[in-house]
């Protein structure tokens, strides 16, 4: 029984990888390439919706659910809620971008009331997490204060019918891109002993 018990102890002491980076990178990349559409660069305006599809369901939907799964192990309730949630959230979209469900287009799903109210859930959800990285890091506090903004002005163009407010959210968007994948490289980077070292600054 001592041997079991020393076993399991050895188990549970067995370094984990840490999820956040790939998580963040899924969000990263899933946002980078709606943003674009929603903000017309490179992509015009309300294009693009095949490859948000795709990336939508699997790595920004399910790599993000995968992550917050393991962070659950780590014992990480912030990590937890907001990959497992964004990943729900991503998931969503892509069903909705589907035929067998509508087969919306992009364009189709910046407009409309209903979408409003979505992203306006989103919103509010994305202003509690934004607070709850006020004693993490300033790099996180980054990621989800522009991610606020950038659901607060897609959701007053859905609701208003309004593209400038839909790009603005977009552009927005392509910010909290950017700042997720630094967030991600910072954590990958500080795990391979790179002489590159990104700060993410802590808050403490």
């Amino acid at each position: 029984m001592a041997q079991y018990a020393a076993e399991r102890s050895e188990a549970r002491a067995l370094p984990l990888g840490d999820p956040a980076p790939l998580g963040l990178s899924g969000f990263a990349l899933t946002t980078f390439v709606l943003s674009a559409s929603n903000a017309g660069f490179i992509l015009t305006q309300g294009t693009g919706g095949a490859m948000v599809l795709g990336l939508a369901l699997f790595y920004g939907g399910l790599v993000q659910l995968l992550a917050g799964s393991w962070e659950y192990r780590n014992a990480n309730t912030f990590g937890l809620v907001a990959f497992t949630s964004y990943g729900a959230f991503w998931m969503s979209l892509a069903f909705s971008l589907l035929p067998i469900f509508g087969g919306k287009s992009l364009a189709e799903l910046a407009g409309g009331t209903a979408v409003g109210v979505y992203l306006l859930g989103w919103t509010i959800f994305t202003f509690y997490m934004l607070l709850g990285t006020l004693r993490l890091t300033g790099a996180l506090i980054g990621v989800f204060f522009f991610l606020f903004l950038a659901f607060l002005f897609l959701t007053i163009g859905a609701l208003s019918g309004s593209t400038s407010m839909t790009q603005i959210g977009g552009w927005l968007g392509i910010i909290t891109a950017i700042l997720a994948w630094y967030t991600a490289a910072a954590g990958v980077l500080s795990k391979v002993n790179s002489r590159i070292k990104l700060p993410t600054f802590p808050m403490g």
